[in-house]
């Protein structure tokens, strides 16, 4: 009865001792636990310490371009005023066309004139030619009966040659003036049209300069959405940390109580062993002090009796070295293919590497209808999650054979574990879905030997497992 007491004891232990079945039959000793916690926590650190360089960044990003807004603001100022000088130019050059129009027309009516005037002139001119000029109006002077007919035809005559040197200082007038009203209005319309070719080519400058301003926005803001990104992906990254971290603090618990458990029974057996020997001790006294007749009787119970207690303690003993040694062994390493188990019914959709021009980092399982995910082996959840890449997200942290993995399993429909959660082989975690940056309904899963990182350097492919 003792020895079955004992034996259950010892299973107890195991159990009780294991964090996971396949993960502590073979334990890490709670030191290599403590520092592989505080290795997680200099890289939360590090992650941390990246998180507020890449706020940095974009606050920089960010400065940059309320920069640039303002530059842009000022700019679109400038052509505002510029659209007003080109929109005011081109009134100026329209009422001034409008003047060369009614110009023209005045200079028709000038022209006439002036073409009147000189077949008047060129009429005078064959008149004196025919006469003899000057000697004509001598002629029609001295021809005057009288003073008083003399003094009127001098006064007429005197009238008619003022009257002609008018007529031709009015023409070079005339002329003059629409020589200079041509060439005003021609050099105004010159002016605004030089005026206009410089204001267009302001605009061109400023257009150009808008252009490439917002171009510079465009580049400042995919640099922002690009930093903002990685430190979505650093704030990740230190959750799934915290997450492996609060795995790791669960194992070195558990690794304590079972240790304890085992120091407990350990020394519960020994005080059992001590009884006995001191029971054994005492009845070999109490038989000895009898006669010799009935000692060599006593003697032979005795040594009849100290048979069957070193069988019995034998017995006991290799019950429990057996429960001990039952407890022990492990999966190898080396026996992958007993390791993890495939997560999920269907096909291979899609395999670990290189696809699409990028790395696939993990292996794609494909199958319609309500399809059930399994854990891939005993461990605890470091996050369950919705992720805008990964969608519904499940990580698993495992310590099987004194070795760290972690497996992904992503585009969940719906999660029904949680964080610190301890999960068995083969235990349902999720259904199958389509949800983050996913395209068909699938699962995506990962294998990482050791911890998972941003850059996914750890993963593997898991076929080699399965």
């Amino acid at each position: 009865m003792k020895k079955s007491l004992i034996a259950l004891n010892m299973a107890v232990v195991v159990g009780a001792g294991s964090l996971f079945s396949a993960g502590f039959a073979s334990a890490e000793s709670i030191s290599e636990l403590k520092k592989k916690e505080s290795q997680i926590e200099e890289n939360r650190s590090k992650v941390h310490s990246n998180i507020k360089d890449a706020e940095k960044s974009i606050d920089h990003v960010k400065g940059k371009q309320a920069d640039l807004a303002s530059q842009l603001e000022k700019l679109e100022k400038q052509m505002k005023e510029t659209e007003n000088k080109i929109d005011k130019l081109t009134a100026k050059i329209a009422k001034t066309k409008e003047q060369i129009e009614t110009l023209k027309k005045e200079i028709k009516v000038l022209e006439d004139k002036i073409e009147k005037r000189n077949e008047l002139l060129k009429e005078r001119a064959r008149s004196y030619q025919a006469t003899g000029g000057n000697m004509n109006y001598l002629e029609v002077v001295l021809g005057a009966s009288d003073f008083g007919e003399f003094v009127e035809r001098l006064s007429a005559v005197s009238t008619i040659m003022d009257a002609d040197q008018d007529l031709i200082a009015e023409q070079e007038r005339d002329k003059k003036a629409l020589e200079d009203k041509k060439k005003s209005v021609e050099q105004k319309l010159s002016d605004l049209e030089s005026m206009m070719a410089e204001v267009k080519e302001m605009k061109a400058k400023q257009e150009q300069q808008k252009k490439e301003k917002n171009q510079l926005m465009k580049k400042l803001k995919a640099e922002q959405k690009k930093l903002e990104k990685e430190k979505i992906g650093m704030e990740e990254e230190a959750d799934i940390l915290a997450g492996q971290k609060a795995a790791i603090k669960k194992a070195i618990k558990q690794e304590e109580a079972r240790q304890a458990e085992i120091a407990k029974q350990k020394a519960a057996e020994e005080k059992r062993q001590a009884e006995l020997a001191k029971q054994r001790a005492a009845e070999a006294k109490k038989k000895s002090s009898q006669s010799s007749s009935s000692s060599k009787s006593t003697n032979a119970g005795s040594s009849s009796a100290s048979s069957k207690s070193s069988t019995s303690s034998k017995s006991s003993s290799s019950s429990t070295s057996s429960s001990s040694h039952t407890a022990a062994p492990a999966p190898s390493s080396s026996a992958a293919s007993g390791i993890f188990m495939k997560p999920a019914a269907g096909y291979f959709s899609s395999g670990f590497g290189g696809r699409w021009g990028t790395n696939h980092n993990g292996i794609d399982i494909a199958a319609s209808g309500s399809v059930s995910i399994m854990a891939a082996a005993d461990g605890v959840v470091s996050r369950s999650y919705f992720s805008s890449s990964y969608g519904n997200a499940i990580f698993i942290t495992h310590y099987i054979n004194g070795k760290q993995y972690t497996t992904v399993y992503a585009h969940l429909s719906s999660r029904m574990v949680s964080n610190g959660q301890t999960v068995k082989k083969g235990q349902q975690i999720g259904l199958m879905g389509n949800t983050g940056q996913s395209y068909g309904q699938h699962l995506h899963f990962e294998i990482h030997e050791g911890p998972w990182n941003i850059n996914k350097s750890n993963a593997v492919n898991p076929r080699k497992y399965f």
